[in-house]
């Protein structure tokens, strides 16, 4: 957080609601209203300071793009395209105008983006630090709706990028906090870190996720948006479409970073693949006779493994052949 502080006090909430609007092309629409004919869907979600995020290493420009992502990232895996995103601050009274400035700063670079008409925003007092709140909804048309297949035995399973940098990155931030709160006149060197950095507090997301789709007449049965791990996901792909899963440990793609970063603090890469969160990926079902179409239109994703007989479960099949049940937090070990 900045040096300079202006109290929000001193401006008065609305007052400021309608400065931080101010050049943004956007009005706070604090009702909205979906005009386009299709099929809707929303997407909330709630962030905490010292759960979700630490505000020690998490710039609140990234913060504030981050979050955004957060609630798109799921109305894309629905195959739709965002229209709206809404925004709700709980703000202690460490928190300045210039502070929550920097965090909608990020938040409407993440709109602009990612072609969203309607945004809005409130602000709330808070006595435990910050919590954001977000919500979106998206649309899409009902004859695309109607073009997704069921789920099916023996659908490819497929995955839009690496995994695991973002959890690596994450233990960069904490393993420096200890040091720089130990010595703070020292700055760490995190240049050797770049790239997994990068994937923990900068994410993106390719905002034609959805458009390449129905490009090429490929509708996914099922979407889902990395937040907690590929194992979470997994496991909610299992439960919700009533199948197993097999997941091929030698076709999951890591990048050598990653791999790098969990020799160095001696961490099985198996352990941040299924456990490791954000990754801010996407892994979708699709048929298996579209195979050639995934192999020749959409080469920057990685089939990792298929749809099964409901009895297999939720596996993860080594090199050799050996079938691991995977398991994740946030599940009994009897769900997984």
């Amino acid at each position: 957080m900045g040096t300079t502080r202006t109290e929000i006090s001193s401006i008065g909430k609305e007052n400021f609601i309608d400065r931080l609007f101010e050049n943004t092309g956007y009005t706070n629409e604090r009702t909205i209203r979906l005009s386009e004919k299709g099929e809707c869907c929303t997407s909330h979600k709630i962030l905490l300071e010292g759960v979700n995020f630490d505000l020690v290493y998490t710039p609140l420009k990234h913060l504030g793009y981050k979050a955004a992502l957060c609630a798109l990232g799921e109305i894309y895996a629905l195959l739709r395209q965002p229209v709206s995103l809404s925004l709700n601050l709980g703000l202690s009274s460490r928190f300045s105008v210039e502070d929550v400035t920097d965090l909608w700063s990020g938040f409407v670079a993440a709109a602009k983006e990612h072609n969203v008409k309607h945004l809005s925003l409130d602000l709330n007092p808070s006595l435990t630090g910050l919590c954001i709140s977000i919500s979106s909804a998206g649309v899409q048309k009902k004859g695309i709706i109607a073009k997704v297949p069921a789920p099916k035995n023996m659908d490819l399973i497929c995955l839009t990028g690496n995994v695991g940098a973002a959890y690596m990155g994450l233990h960069v931030l904490q393993r420096e906090k200890v040091s720089f709160i130990k010595e703070s006149s020292q700055q760490p060197d995190l240049s050797k870190y770049k790239q997994i950095l990068a994937a923990y507090l900068s994410p993106s997301i390719n905002s034609s996720v959805v458009s390449r789709f129905v490009k090429e007449e490929l509708y996914p049965s099922t979407g889902y948006f990395l937040t907690r791990g590929l194992g979470a996901a997994v496991l909610d792909l299992v439960k919700y479409t009533g199948f197993g899963a097999k997941i091929y440990l030698d076709r999951i793609p890591v990048s050598s970073q990653s791999l790098e970063m969990a020799q160095e603090i001696e961490m099985d890469m198996v352990t941040a693949i299924i456990n490791g969160g954000e990754d801010y990926k996407f892994i979708f079902t699709v048929p298996i006779e579209k195979h050639d179409v995934v192999r020749k239109d959409f080469q920057d994703y990685d089939v990792i493994g298929h749809l099964a007989r409901p009895e297999v479960g939720a596996v993860l099949v080594t090199p050799e052949g050996a079938e691991l049940t995977i398991r994740a937090q946030g599940y009994e070990a009897s769900e997984s």
